[in-house]
């Protein structure tokens, strides 16, 4: 039978549960059990694909084309295991299944309450998981904060769940925090103790307390805190803050967080293989395998330019994609944030000139697009590594249409629908679309690569799949105007319809995607198109260090030697 671990938070929001499931997760599997995820998010909107970026951070979308929250690509990023919409719940499609129900009269005239029905709706959530993949254990994180008013049905709900399905096949793991008090140089353990008050005033016991924390717990407080709270010492677990989410996993082990935890779920205990797991964190850190010594390692400065900066979660799944392919290629990554829109109406070499890759990420609207076009233009004739995602794609088509084919005004019709030369336009599919939410092009759908082309080279495939979220596309009508003027399309819909990828040839490193190779991004395994592109920027990071070494010969000065511009021609950077 499935065993359950329910996780919840409390004190303060944003404590980590979401990477304490995560790590879980990787310890299970480490030891040969199957494991999924759930997450259970409070707020009533259907799904948060309708939900400001400022609010919400980055929507990650699944295979089968869901909008969820960000924790679902930490779950897939520290498992390895693909998500799906079962994956995803919120208090918005609990109450709207619910609603549903009784307009076709599946209550039979019944009184619809909040018990049973909405917490019946949300056990039964939990149970698909189990029957869609019948993993050994599903884990099952509750979003907000104990005491939040709109999580009171889902932590309702897993009450009810244990006697459901026995004791000892769920157990519920709180985590918390324990704050250090300079001035007075001591922990303190109230705020756990009230957390867990809270809990218990609602009838969840929790078995493991997970106790988020600046340093270690010494042994001590974790006895008072198991005194208090009514658990064994051995399930007090300290959770220190590290360096790299990367990290958590092995100092969660070290604590014996998912021994105790096959202990309460009476499963067999198994000695972890956690062997790949420390070998990516002692390569984050550029230490030697078998010393553990410091390593030399090239600081690599990438740009992404967004106008999402301001939260950078944002863009989450990018940076730990760029992060994946940073350990593999042994640098050390230095990310710079700009505003696209402090780019408009400047010179880009003043945010961009020191860089050795630039990043155009998604988005949505025309606010700060001429300035993800200006920084396009730059990478391009500086012979700057560059890589667009999506919106990027769009941006850098309508660069190559204003700057290169002279089509005048050219313009996604998103944003200009007046626009001479609609070089982007919508989907055809998506011309009677009303609703916002879920109707884009979402998930997992084929591309077929071009041999002979970058993208080939990098994915070695003829065929790959990768997962989409957009409206508006290449325009065909512009397809042989920009094959002629030098672009080259190297990735298609299997029918050739629909452009999906598109690269510069005479360029040290310009592809920019339709899709969001971000998402299948794994820290053991990153994505070939950006393990391509950070390869590039060392290349170009070593390139540009020769120069600046050389002795002086009278024909260059230091300020030329340094600057972009000298590495123009692609036999310098190729």
């Amino acid at each position: 039978m499935t065993k359950f671990v329910f996780i919840t938070g409390g004190v303060v929001s944003s404590i980590g549960k979401g990477i304490v499931a995560a790590s879980l997760g990787r310890l299970l599997k480490s030891r040969n059990y199957s494991v999924s995820i759930l997450k259970l998010d409070p707020y009533i909107n259907v799904d948060p694909g309708t939900m400001s970026p400022f609010q919400h951070g980055e929507v990650f979308v699944t295979e089968d084309g869901a909008e969820t929250d960000l924790d679902l690509g930490h779950y897939e990023r520290f498992t390895d295991t693909s998500m799906s919409r079962l994956n995803s719940v919120t208090a918005g499609g609990i109450y709207q299944a619910v609603i549903n129900k009784e307009r076709r009269g599946d209550y039979q005239g019944g009184t619809v309450q909040v018990i049973p029905h909405i917490t019946n709706e949300c056990k039964e959530r939990i149970h698909r998981v189990a029957k869609n993949t019948n993993p050994d254990v599903v884990i099952t994180e509750v979003g907000g904060t104990v005491g939040d008013i709109e999580s009171l049905p889902f932590l309702e709900a897993i009450r009810q769940f244990r006697k459901d399905v026995g004791r000892k096949n769920v157990i519920y793991l709180h985590v918390t925090l324990i704050p250090w008090i300079g001035a007075s140089g001591e922990m303190k353990t109230k705020p756990t103790q009230h957390s867990v008050k809270e809990l218990r005033s609602i009838g969840i016991q929790p078995d493991i307390l997970v106790c988020r924390c600046d340093r270690q717990i010494p042994l001590g407080i974790k006895e008072k805190i198991a005194g208090f709270c009514d658990v064994e010492a051995d399930c007090v677990i300290t959770s220190r803050d590290a360096n790299s989410i990367y990290e958590v996993p092995l100092l969660l082990e070290q604590e014996g967080l998912a021994e105790q935890s096959l202990k309460l779920l009476q499963l067999e205990q198994r000695e972890p293989n956690l062997t790949a797991w420390q070998t990516l964190v002692d390569r984050l850190y550029h230490r030697d395998l078998n010393t553990k010594c410091p390593l030399p390692h090239p600081n690599i400065k990438i740009a992404i330019v967004g106008k999402y900066i301001q939260l950078t979660d944002a863009y989450l799944s990018v940076v730990e994609a760029l992060r994946h392919a940073a350990v593999q290629v042994g640098a050390e990554l230095s990310l710079e944030w700009i505003n696209s829109e402090d780019i408009e109406g400047n010179s880009p070499e003043t945010y961009l000139k020191n860089v050795q890759g630039i990043v155009v990420p998604g988005g949505f609207g025309q606010r700060g697009t001429d300035g993800k076009i200006a920084a396009i233009e730059y990478a391009r004739e500086q012979k700057i590594p560059f890589l667009g995602l999506c919106l990027g794609m769009q941006c850098s088509v309508i660069e190559w249409a204003r700057h290169q084919a002279r089509l005048e005004r050219a313009h996604s019709s998103e944003f200009d629908p007046e626009t001479p030369n609609p070089v982007i336009h919508l989907l055809p599919e998506q011309q009677d679309v009303v609703d916002l939410g879920g109707t884009m092009r979402l998930g997992l759908y084929p591309c077929r690569l071009q041999p002979d082309t970058l993208a080939f080279k990098l994915y070695q495939k003829e065929v790959v799949y990768e997962r989409h979220r957009h409206r508006y596309e290449f325009n065909n009508a512009y397809r042989t105007l920009f094959l002629e003027s030098g672009y080259t399309i190297s990735g298609t819909s299997p029918d050739g319809r629909l452009v999906e990828i598109i690269e510069f040839p005479n360029h040290p490193f310009f592809v920019a995607t339709q899709f969001h190779p971000e998402f299948q991004s794994r820290p053991n395994s990153p994505h070939p198109l950006f393990q391509g592109f950070v390869e590039a920027t060392t290349h170009l990071l070593k390139k540009t260090q020769t120069l600046t070494t050389q002795p002086s010969n009278g024909q260059l000065n230091p300020t030329e030697l340094q600057s972009p511009s000298v590495l123009n021609s692609p036999a310098e950077v190729s």
